[in-house]
């Protein structure tokens, strides 16, 4: 038998010791997700380090978002297998050991590795917080401790890009990766003292193997081929061959964990008509959240020529702002309908994206911000309420499966948003250079205009003619693919909005199931 369980911790801290408990977890998360976040301001950077492209480059972001998704859903059998101390202990301790060799990284491969071991320590470590807080508060205060949680997990995002961007103009990318270990050391000390050790009897539950690997597959061959489709050409047999590989693993995956003894993911909790309308808004929420996240530095720092500390000072206000207000929007969650707070966050999401989708090159410092103050005030609304809908409706033994499912969809929307978006900037952004270098004739006057006044420039610094042709047309062409890089940053964040609107479907769903229908 366990020699501390939640109840003898209680009986030692005493009443306390639901905040020692969330005080522990809120660090573990907060370091985890410190690092996802602030590596968005040095892609830049590390793509010059290394020398590689976009299409490279966005797998420091999708292939950490896809390792959180998988964490996700082994975060049920680890809590079950060695319980919350062990799990939450071993967890950071392979996260800090990731950090350091992501700091000495020699090429992009060790990087990208590093990336996806930290992606799965923090998708195993946001159900354990999750779990954690549903445990040690009662029920009539599950909306504010979910608050907290959802502060812990907007910490990250609030401070990671300003602080990754200190690292950058200060020293150099490398140091992002310090960041957390101080942080991860405190957490790992707190964890040994404060969380319950195993409470489950009796012997571990078998790993489910088979569905563990038919997932990897299906995520790693989907991901891979949307990453490198518009390399190889969408097309080609490799891309279609991944994308085969990727429809049969997910089918596989489905079969096989309907069927298992001990799966990987009890489908059961889908039988709860609420609990998959909150899993599909999620799954929404996650790919128009993480999408604009990697967008909006990316844009900033390309477009506008801000530097890595400026676009993560940009992100700052709103990651502040939020973080004061998620406790309270924890507490409305436990006196307002669920829905109402979604609909409306959902709907603040939707109007911060559609301004975004009228940047420009000129669009002030604190124009973007507030775009990205007004989404963040909608996260803050819908993040408890969503996880205490999900929740509530779904019994005390599927609790854990329920807060890995409900994460598990939000991650996978972030994975599939940021490389999509990152497809769609890349598609958009070829479709409007294409139509702008079309209109690029002689017939057009503003292009003529142009290309004179650029010979006359050089002929000023003393070119000689043939370098003043040449010089005056590979600056139109910089000029064209600027503006078309724009109009697809501009396209992205129209996208963005569109699913943020079709979130607002299966969120007005969710309300009327939960009218409907008892906790499963």
């Amino acid at each position: 038998m366990p020699t501390e369980t939640t109840e003898t911790l209680f009986g030692r801290y005493g009443p306390g010791y639901r905040w020692l408990a969330t005080v522990t977890v809120m660090l573990g998360t907060v370091a985890a997700v410190l690092t996802t976040t602030s590596v968005n301001v040095a892609i830049p950077d590390i793509m010059g380090a290394f020398g590689i492209g976009q299409d490279r480059a966005q797998w420091l972001s999708t292939g950490t978002l896809a390792a959180m998704t998988v964490g996700m859903l082994l975060n049920a059998w680890m809590m079950t297998s060695f319980g919350q101390r062990r799990t939450f202990i071993g967890a950071l301790g392979i996260f800090v050991a990731s950090l350091t060799l992501a700091g000495a990284s020699p090429n992009e491969t060790v990087l990208i590795f590093c990336r996806i071991v930290q992606g799965a320590v923090a998708g195993v470590l946001q159900p354990l917080s999750m779990y954690t807080l549903f445990r040690v508060f009662p029920p009539e205060q599950r909306g504010t401790a979910m608050g907290f949680f959802g502060m812990s997990v907007i910490l990250g995002p609030a401070l990671g890009p300003t602080l990754g961007g200190v690292m950058i103009d200060q020293f150099n990318w490398r140091y992002i990766f310090y960041v957390a270990v101080p942080v991860s050391a405190v957490a790992i000390l707190m964890g040994s003292l404060f969380l319950p050790e195993r409470e489950e009897e009796g012997a571990r539950v078998r790993f489910d193997w088979p569905g563990f690997l038919l997932l990897v597959a299906a995520l790693s061959c989907l991901l891979t081929g949307l990453s490198n489709g518009q390399r190889e050409g969408w097309h080609s047999d490799i891309i279609l061959g991944l994308f085969a590989v990727a429809i049969l693993a997910a089918v596989g995956f489905i079969a096989w964990e309907l069927r298992a003894p001990q799966p990987l993911v009890n489908l059961k909790v889908l039988a709860n008509s609420q609990f998959t309308g909150a899993a599909v808004v999620s799954l929404l929420f996650g790919v128009g959240l993480f999408g604009s996240t990697y967008l909006v530095p990316l844009f900033v720092q390309t477009v506008q020529h801000l530097t890595p500390y400026s676009a993560g000072l940009m992100l700052m206000p709103a990651g502040l702002i939020m973080g004061a207000l998620m406790p309270m929007a924890g507490y409305l969650s436990d006196h307002v309908p669920a829905r109402t707070l979604i609909v409306t966050g959902l709907l603040c999401f939707a109007v911060s994206s559609w301004w975004l989708a009228g940047v420009d090159a000129n669009m002030s410092f604190w124009t973007i911000a507030w775009c990205v103050v007004v989404s963040r005030l909608g996260l803050s609304l819908i993040k408890p309420a969503l996880n205490v809908a999900a929740l509530r409706s779904l019994r005390p033994e599927l609790l854990g499966q329920g807060a890995g499912m409900i994460n598990f969809s939000r991650q996978l929307g972030g994975a599939f948003g940021v490389n999509v978006l990152s497809v769609i900037l890349d598609r958009r952004t070829f479709f409007h250079s294409d139509t702008f270098t079309s209109l690029q004739t002689a017939a057009n006057g503003a292009t003529a205009d142009l290309l004179r006044q650029v010979e006359a420039l050089l002929a000023q610094a003393g070119a000689s003619a043939d370098l003043q042709s040449a010089g005056a047309l590979h600056y139109l062409g910089r000029v064209v693919y600027a503006q078309a890089y724009t109009m697809g940053f501009r396209d992205s964040f129209l996208v963005v909005a569109i699913i943020f609107a079709l979130g607002l479907i299966p969120a007005w769903m969710m309300g009327r199931a939960a009218r409907r229908r008892p906790a499963l």
